[in-house]
C-alpha cells in the first residue's frame, strides 16, 4: 500500500484539519472526562492491569448514539496507556491491503480506532478475526493450485470499535471484544459540568440559570452542548456581554429555532409528519424518512434515539408512534386520546 493511501486512510489523533476548537474542548485524560461515571472506573481498572502486566490491552467495543464521547474516549485510552493511536473509520477500508497496511504498520500495544465499525466490508471483518484472537494475518498468495497461505505475525495491540448501531455488527465480531461499553445520555448535572468546563477553556463565563437551560437543549450529548455553547458565545460576544445569561441563551435558542427539549426544527418535522400525515402512527422508517426529506440513517442513527428516550416517539413492530407528549408539545389536539386510544 502506497504512503498516499495510507494516508488516507489512518489519520492521526487529532487530525490538524479538525475544526481546532472543537478538539481543544475534548477531554485528553480520564480524570478530565465528565459523566459516564461507570465506565469510566472499570476502564481505569483494565488500563491500570494492563499497564502492571505490560500487556496490550484487551479489545474495546464502545456502542452509543453519535457525540457522546466514543472517539474521545479511545483517544484517551492511548495517553493512558501511553501508546500510538491510529484512526480511522469503516468506509475508509476499502480493501483488505488496506487494513493490513495499517496493521502491519502497528506498534507494540497500539491503540487502533476504528469509527462506524458496523459498515465494514466482509472480507475486513473476516481478516479482523484473525488478527484480533490470534495477532496474526492470513494472505493467499497465486491462484489455482499454486495458491499458498502466507501468515504475518502481528504485533500486540488494542482494536477499539464504535459503533451508532450495534445491531448491525455480525456476532462474530463482537464476541472477540474482550471490554463492551455502550455509553447512554448524558444528565442534566454532568452536561451543566461539561459546560461549566468548555466554558473556562473557551475564555468566557456562564450563569448558572444559562448552564441550567443549555444542559436541558443539549439532548443529553456533549457534542450538541458544546457546539451550543460556542453559538451562545457568538451571541454575547456580539452584545458586548463576556458572561453567557440566561437572557442571551433563553434569545439564542430561539434564534437556532431550538426549544427548551432541545428539540431543533427538524426534530419537529418528523413529529409533525407522523401526527399529521400518519394519523399519528403507525409509520414505518422509510416512509417517514422520505416523508421529511431525511435520511434513513440520520433517522435511526440522530433523531430518534433521542425523541425516543425523551418520550416524544414509541417504536412499534408497526412503525412508529406519536405519543400524546409529541401533540402536547406541538399544540396539535390528540383525536386519539378523545377515542380512548392507548398506545
Amino acid at each position: 500500500m502506497s504512503d498516499s493511501r495510507s494516508a488516507s486512510v489512518v489519520s492521526s489523533a487529532f487530525d490538524p484539519v479538525e475544526d481546532e476548537r472543537e478538539n481543544a474542548l475534548r477531554p485528553k485524560r480520564l480524570a478530565e472526562f465528565l459523566g459516564q461515571a461507570s465506565v469510566k472506573a472499570n476502564l481505569a481498572v483494565f488500563i491500570e492491569a494492563a499497564l502492571a502486566r505490560g500487556d496490550a490491552l484487551d479489545h474495546v467495543f464502545l456502542m452509543g448514539p453519535p457525540g457522546l464521547g466514543k472517539t474521545t474516549l479511545a483517544g484517551i485510552v492511548a495517553r493512558e496507556l501511553g501508546v500510538d493511536f491510529k484512526v480511522t473509520s469503516a468506509p475508509a477500508l476499502e480493501k483488505p491491503k488496506d487494513l493490513a497496511g495499517v496493521l502491519t504498520t502497528l506498534s507494540p500495544r497500539s491503540v487502533f480506532f476504528i469509527d462506524e465499525i458496523h459498515r465494514l466490508k466482509p472480507a475486513i471483518e473476516e481478516m479482523l478475526y484473525m488478527a484480533m484472537e490470534d495477532g496474526e494475518l492470513d494472505f493467499i498468495i497465486g491462484q489455482g493450485p499454486a495458491a499458498r497461505t502466507l501468515r504475518i505475525p502481528l504485533p500486540p495491540f488494542t482494536l477499539v470499535g464504535a459503533t451508532t448501531r450495534a445491531g448491525m455488527v455480525g456476532s462474530p465480531l463482537v464476541s472477540r471484544f474482550g471490554i463492551s461499553i455502550r455509553l447512554g445520555f448524558y444528565d442534566k448535572t454532568d452536561t451543566m459540568a461539561i459546560l461549566r468546563r468548555s466554558a473556562g477553556i473557551l475564555g468566557t463565563t456562564v450563569d448558572d440559570d444559562a448552564a441550567d437551560a443549555l444542559a436541558q437543549a443539549s439532548r443529553g450529548t456533549p457534542r450538541v452542548a458544546n457546539r451550543l455553547l460556542r453559538r451562545m458565545r457568538d451571541f454575547a460576544q456580539v452584545a458586548g456581554s463576556s458572561t453567557i445569561s440566561a437572557r442571551v441563551v433563553a434569545d439564542g435558542l430561539a434564534r437556532l429555532e431550538v426549544d427548551r427539549y432541545g428539540l431543533e426544527r427538524h426534530d419537529r418535522d418528523v413529529l409533525a409528519a407522523i401526527i399529521e400525515k400518519f394519523g399519528g402512527g403507525p409509520v414505518g422508517a422509510e416512509t417517514l424518512a422520505v416523508s421529511t426529506s431525511e435520511s434513513i440513517e440520520t433517522l435511526e442513527d440522530y433523531l430518534e434515539p433521542f425523541l425516543i428516550q425523551s418520550g416524544f416517539i414509541m417504536r412499534t413492530p408497526r412503525g412508529r408512534v406519536a405519543t400524546p407528549l409529541a401533540y402536547e408539545h406541538l399544540g396539535i389536539r390528540n383525536n386519539h386520546a378523545d377515542d380512548g386510544f392507548q398506545f
